[in-house]
């Protein structure tokens, strides 16, 4: 019989390489996120507010582009659902505090997925389309917007995803209070930016007020993965 010294070194083993594996996930939904908005630094990028020639021209001339990034979205989806689901499980191990936060987290998790599935796809759409065109066309143009509507609905589901972890990993003291303010701040920014996700779609400057909160979760990724990779 197993005494009860050796099932708690046991569980704690086993809660230190489950946290390295979620804490290594966490770095690499990091960093290739921050590659992925890199890439766009410097090519002038068409926003949503921009006329449709200027979107139909420049996918036509930068396919490979949009084409690594839609590739690292089928990265990221993988890789954040693993986060979350992991993140979940550390949570239950430690005696369940944050419980809540972190299903909280998982769903809305999934729900960022499915939206980024159906962001890439059109993406997809577009830059196919743009390749067979000498000028614009209604359907292009759908895509294009709805393309720019799924980028916009993305936000608010990132915003919770967000805070949900961030509350669920300072309930089993796993992150330190800077980083719980810094996820319920950029997750009501995202927050914030999703709830004017028409005017976004449109191309209003106000999708800055996302790519704030965005910048903070990507700070609060980096920071939890290396926190648990060496925890």
């Amino acid at each position: 019989m197993r005494s009860p010294q050796n099932t708690a070194t046991t569980l704690a083993r086993s809660w230190f390489v489950r946290g390295r594996l979620v804490g290594a996930t966490a770095i690499a939904l990091a960093a290739s996120m921050a590659i992925q908005n890199a890439m766009f630094v410097g090519v002038d990028a068409p926003t949503y507010g921009d006329p449709i020639e200027e979107v139909l021209a420049w996918h036509a001339q930068n396919r490979v582009v949009v084409a690594i990034a839609v590739g690292q979205e089928a990265l990221h989806l993988p890789l954040l659902l693993l986060f979350v689901t992991g993140l979940h499980g550390l949570v239950g191990r430690r005696g369940g505090a944050g419980a809540d936060w972190s299903r909280l987290a998982v769903a809305a998790g999934a729900t960022f997925s499915a939206v980024m599935a159906f962001y890439a796809v059109l993406w997809d759409g577009v830059v196919l389309s743009a390749g067979e065109l000498t000028e614009p066309s209604p359907v292009l143009q759908l895509a294009w917007h709805m393309h720019a509507a799924a980028f916009a609905w993305s936000l608010p589901a990132l915003g919770t995803t967000f805070i949900g972890a961030a509350l669920a990993t300072h309930a089993i003291r796993l992150t330190p209070p800077w980083q719980r303010l810094l996820g319920v701040a950029g997750g009501g920014l995202l927050l914030a930016a999703g709830a004017a996700n028409l005017a976004i779609a449109d191309g209003s400057a106000l999708v800055f007020v996302g790519v704030s909160g965005l910048a903070a979760w990507l700070v609060w990724l980096l920071a939890t993965g290396v926190r648990l990779v060496r925890s």
